[in-house]
């Protein structure tokens, strides 16, 4: 199983309002890198929740429920989403501060690819971030 990690500004989609719906198709990913990682998702994945712009912050974890198909809000084949559904909150959320801070986690892709919406978090980076979140 693969880790993951997605960023949503939380005045678009919060993960409150993600687990309210209980299910997501995760769309809006117009970058080839961060498309390819959404093609790379397999069912059962885990995948953080991470708010950014406004919090900057690991919330949550959620799980890929159905792997990359044709994102439905447009009709331009070279763009897929996934469907990805709440798991649970992280007891503590880890900041972006907190993440840099922290030398076990200099390589993570958050950090070094800061701009890309989708990454992948290593499974040591994904056993550290629990455990700054307090969280199993």
């Amino acid at each position: 199983m693969a880790h993951w990690l997605i960023k949503s500004e939380p005045t678009k989609y919060s993960w409150d309002k993600f687990v309210e719906e209980k299910q997501t198709f995760w769309d809006g990913v117009r970058n080839y890198t961060a498309r390819n990682n959404l093609k790379a998702m397999k069912k059962g994945d885990e995948v953080f929740f991470y708010h950014s712009n406004e919090g900057l912050e690991i919330v949550g974890i959620a799980k890929v429920v159905k792997e990359a198909y044709q994102d439905p809000t447009t009709d331009d084949a070279n763009w897929v989403v996934v469907d990805l559904k709440p798991v649970k909150k992280l007891k503590k959320p880890v900041t972006l501060a907190t993440i840099k801070a922290d030398v076990r986690l200099e390589k993570i892709a958050l950090v070094k690819l800061g701009r890309l919406s989708v990454c992948p978090i290593t499974d040591e980076e994904w056993k550290i971030i629990l455990e700054l979140g307090e969280t199993k």
